[in-house]
């Protein structure tokens, strides 16, 4: 097989790609050869594809497969068997076949994911040698996230860094800027919940201003002290980034913003005279998620002592959860108003063990095509419905007693 220009094929021209290895046939015979890396796809040979109509024969297909299997990498031999056995017309296409030999995550390629087997019998990326840093790092998040070794290898191999995980970062960097910010003007970064002026800003959820709509998400820019800030970016951090590298700024954002509402509405629902701080409900909802995959995939998840950081990821939540309750039921430094609630932890727990689980076990799959996730999302969905009623109706009616606006 020559390379050159990109070719027409089908009526179609082929755009020029780099592929890593591909797998292209000879055109002087019946036989596959294994390519390090071209400038352009492989055009299929007038022998195995005669009309030039870019399909060819599934027998034909799994006969070449059974003659030149052995030259492919094992995980890649399954994917090409399964997409053979799983196409009922009875062709496969070419492009969908150079596709998936270059890496390229088509829809034929996850059509063989689902229908083919999901055990790689080749060497494992762990295996792989000659690695930069950035390459390293990508490979570590694959070990801690992804619990089957066919979508760590992927993963491995299409990453770009770009776009970088920005979401977690931004929220991250202008939850410390907010309270570095406050913690010059109230003159105090340990416990500034202390400060009596520390809830008259326009940011905390407060049960008087529950009608300002904004303060169900803004509290999270504020803490209660430096203490409560740190472990809150730590596990952030920690947690957030590598998963929002592997699963994108959209689905981990969507858990993040769905615990953190459902923390506030929580605390509205549940303890109606306490006001809320603290990105704890987005956290708490990243963490739950993350380590009840683990715990489901456990045999599948190959990230180095995870008994042991399950353990300590276990610690930090139930210090940050005491150290909040501790401070809820601690004299205000503004009574009445209580100290800020606990509640919060509890709702983002709730939304990461439903939703955030179901975002994390589909992996390069469609939320939309989830049967659980719309499940789920309904249920969610259905809680903010009766919290919002709730609020605006269930505290005259119960005739609570708030306190004082700050």
């Amino acid at each position: 097989m020559e390379k050159g220009s990109p070719r027409m094929t089908g009526g179609t021209r082929e755009a020029p790609v780099n592929i890593s290895p591909a797998v292209a046939a000879n055109a002087e015979g019946e036989e596959i050869e294994v390519l390090e890396s071209t400038d352009v796809l492989p055009v299929p040979p007038e022998d195995y594809d005669p009309d030039n109509s870019g399909f060819i024969s599934t027998e034909r297909f799994r006969d070449l497969l059974a003659t030149h299997g052995s030259e492919l990498d094992p995980h890649k031999l399954e994917v090409l068997l399964a997409l053979a056995d799983g196409n009922a017309d009875g062709k496969i296409c070419y492009q969908d076949f150079v596709n998936l030999m270059s890496n390229k995550r088509s829809n034929s390629f996850r059509r063989a994911i689902l229908q083919g087997g999901r055990q790689i019998k080749g060497c494992s990326l762990r295996d792989e040698v000659g690695l930069g840093l950035p390459q390293r790092l990508v490979r570590h998040v694959a070990y801690e996230t992804l619990p089957r070794e066919v979508d760590r290898k992927w993963y491995f191999d299409s990453y770009t860094y770009c776009p970088p995980p920005w979401f977690i970062l931004a929220i991250t960097i202008a939850e410390v800027a907010v309270f570095m910010y406050y913690g010059f003007q109230l003159d105090r970064l340990v416990l500034q919940v202390s400060s009596p002026h520390f809830l008259k800003s326009p940011l905390p959820y407060h049960p008087q201003l529950r009608a300002q709509a904004w303060r169900y998400l803004s509290y999270i820019f504020m803490h209660t002290g430096i203490e409560h800030l740190s472990l809150n970016m730590a596990m952030q951090l920690l947690v957030g980034v590598p998963l929002e590298m592997v699963h994108g700024a959209l689905r981990i954002g969507l858990v993040y913003v769905c615990g953190v509402l459902a923390g506030s509405l929580a605390v509205s629902v549940t303890d109606m005279t306490a006001p809320v701080v603290g990105s704890s409900g987005g956290v708490y909802a990243l963490v739950s998620a993350h380590l009840a995959n683990v715990v489901m995939n456990w045999s599948g998840m190959k990230c180095q002592f995870k008994l042991f950081r399950m353990a300590m990821a276990l610690v930090c939540m139930s210090v940050e959860f005491g150290r909040a309750v501790w401070l809820r039921f601690y004299p205000p430094a503004a009574p009445p108003c209580p100290n800020p609630s606990f509640v919060a932890h509890l709702g983002g727990v709730v939304v990461g063990l439903t939703l955030g689980v179901v975002v994390l076990q589909n992996y390069e799959q469609r939320l939309q095509e989830q049967s659980l996730f719309w499940i789920f999302f309904c249920v969610y969905t259905l809680f903010v419905l009766c919290a919002v009623f709730w609020n605006v109706f269930a505290y005259s009616l119960l005739d609570v007693r708030l306190p004082p606006p700050p």
